[in-house]
């Protein structure tokens, strides 16, 4: 098994947090690269790492075959772009671009040129959405009537990094948080036939989005995406309710808290929630009532880099397609015309 010998551009929160320890630790992949303008900071904790100080220097490196581009939003396009006629591999950070004009031009540009290209959509391997998926695919609270989803948190005061309040194309919490919803809600329950949006901005001083409340309208039932920056005390983040039952499940998946520890996946007990965090079932089966709490399923990003690896190395599917990270975007772009114009978009 020859290890796919991989490339950073760029070592911050992302590069640090998300994707280099789930590459350092995994045989199918080499940590071999990461441009840093002018810091050395991937070397100081992964010393066999070559650092380059230019994209396109980078980029010239025969020996990287998979290049991650988790830069800011607005400059996924340009990145992807240089990437694919470099002729490499690559996983995009989610969202995957600003809009659905960039993802389609990307996703023919790498179709053209055969190469692999994937998106960050890594929720998908949290805890709590994998018990959900489950829940709905036992069919166990019946017809879903409606489903809501949150993604909330307190954090009152503006970010240090300059860019996430910057208000240009692809900044704010519906491209940020909303990504992630709107991927899972996808995954869930397919294309919606129309969205409504209320979007807004309630932190002091703030220049761009920090709230949203979207309501995905499908043929029989509802499913609602929201998120605040001011919920201390947060709700379930998945209600879902059918014509059998109720499920509430907490976001409680707990691997960017290990990784913020410092701890590494594959460990023993890697992305398994505590006890306190099972989801609560309320529903019929058999003729009977039952209410009882279900145990998360575990959580795993590392399965991401195993489908990839899968589809560099045997041709299979890439664990996150492009087509379904531009699903991801044309969602946004109606939310943002929605919330404009006050209105139903319909899909």
């Amino acid at each position: 098994m020859k290890p796919i010998n991989t490339a950073l551009c760029s070592f911050g929160m992302s590069g640090h947090l998300f994707h280099a320890p789930f590459i350092s630790v995994n045989p199918k992949f080499n940590l071999y690269a990461v441009f840093e303008r002018t810091k050395n900071l991937a070397e100081a904790i992964y010393p066999s790492v070559k650092t380059f100080r230019s994209l396109e220097n980078m980029l010239d490196d025969e020996a990287i075959e998979l290049v991650i581009v988790n830069t800011p939003n607005i400059t996924h396009y340009e990145f992807a772009k240089k990437v694919i006629d470099a002729g490499k591999h690559l996983v995009i950070e989610k969202p995957f671009t600003t809009t659905t004009a960039e993802a389609e031009e990307l996703i023919a540009l790498a179709e053209k040129k055969g190469v692999k290209m994937s998106v960050y959509h890594n929720r998908r391997y949290d805890s709590d959405f994998k018990t959900v998926q489950k829940v709905l695919n036992q069919g166990l609270l019946g017809d879903i009537v409606e489903a809501e989803f949150h993604f909330d948190r307190f954090v009152p005061k503006l970010s240090y990094k300059i860019h996430k309040e910057t208000p240009t194309e692809g900044v704010g919490s519906l491209y940020d948080l909303g990504s992630h919803l709107i991927d899972q809600a996808l995954q869930l329950f397919g294309w919606p036939k129309a969205v409504f949006a209320d979007l807004d901005t309630y932190r002091p001083h703030s220049k761009v989005g920090d709230y949203f409340d979207l309501k995905l309208h499908y043929q029989s039932h509802r499913v609602i995406l929201k998120s605040s920056y001011f919920v201390r005390e947060t709700l379930p983040g998945n209600i879902l309710n059918g014509t059998k039952g109720t499920f509430l499940k907490s976001k409680a998946d707990v691997q960017e808290k290990e990784l913020q520890a410092g701890n590494m996946p594959g460990t023993q007990n890697w992305g398994l929630e505590p006890e306190n965090e099972k989801g609560l079932l309320h529903t019929e089966k058999d003729g009977k009532i039952i209410k009882e709490y279900m145990p998360a399923l575990k959580g795993d990003y590392m399965e991401y880099y195993d489908g990839l690896f899968e589809a560099i190395r045997n041709n299979n599917e890439v664990p996150v397609t492009g087509i379904e990270a531009m699903q991801v975007i044309q969602v946004i772009e109606a939310a943002l015309k929605s919330n404009k114009e006050k209105k139903v978009i319909d899909l």
